[in-house]
This record gives C-alpha cells, structure tokens and sequence, in this order.
C-alpha cells in the first residue's frame, strides 16, 4: 500500500516539500508558526515503529526544522509533540511559541483560534522559511 496523507492532516495543512523521509507541511493558522512533519511510510502511528534507521533520518529532519523556526522566526520556546489523538497517522508538531502569543504559557493543541494564511501570509511564510531548508530538501 502506497503512503498517503490523512485526510484531515491534508485539510488542516499545506505542503511545503519533502525531506527524505518526512512530508513537511505547515499547519494552515498564521497566528504562529507550525510545521508537521508526517513520515512517508504507511501506517505508522508512533515514533518507536519507525527503524533505527528511519529513526535516525527523522531526528535529524525534526532538529533541522526546530532550528529554522527558532532562529528565523525567534521563538521564545519551541513545543514539539506526537501527540495523535485525533489523527492516528504519526505526525509531528514543531510550533515556535511566543511569551506573547495568545495561549502562552498554555498549550495550544486544540486550543487555537482559527487564523488561515490568505495568499500574502502564505507567500511571506515560504519566502521566509523555506530558503532555510532548501540546503536539505530535494530540488523539484
């Protein structure tokens, strides 16, 4: 069976490219920035089901995308969770958390106010995020 992204996962986001292992995709609420990352491997719910070697690449995915939201976007705090409760398939949070920002110090899974990007948002995000990544992803 072919990987496929959920369906709600498809909905609440909009992708941004590929790593090697992980679709990244940036959850579609510009009140702060949050990026998923979804391993391309069907039907997987947890991180301890990825191999060593999956393991490995996801890590070093995950630490990419931590750091470019922390130092592009300087985040007070990153929150990073697999938490799944609603949408099995294994994906993971990377939000850059604010002391100002509406929840703070609270968490905000399932807490924030809907916010969409509208086209300008959607295109200063990408200009400003994924030049960071691109030393990482494949050229399409």
């Amino acid at each position: 069976m072919a990987f496929e992204i959920d369906p709600t996962l498809d909905a609440d986001t909009i992708h941004l490219g590929d790593f090697p292992l992980c679709e990244c995709r940036l959850l579609n609420n510009q009140t702060l920035p949050w990026i998923i990352l979804v391993p391309k491997v069907e039907g997987l719910q947890e991180l301890y089901e990825l191999s060593d070697e999956m393991y490995q690449q996801f890590s070093t995915e995950s630490l990419h995308v931590a750091r470019v939201l922390k130092y592009s976007f300087h985040a007070d705090k990153m929150n990073i969770a697999a938490i799944g409760n609603v949408v099995s398939q294994l994906h993971i949070h990377h939000v850059a958390r604010y002391q100002t920002d509406p929840l703070w110090p609270n968490v905000v899974w399932g807490s924030l106010a809907p916010n969409p990007y509208d086209d300008n948002a959607l295109l200063v995000f990408k200009k400003q995020f994924l030049p960071l990544l691109q030393g990482f992803m494949p050229k399409k």
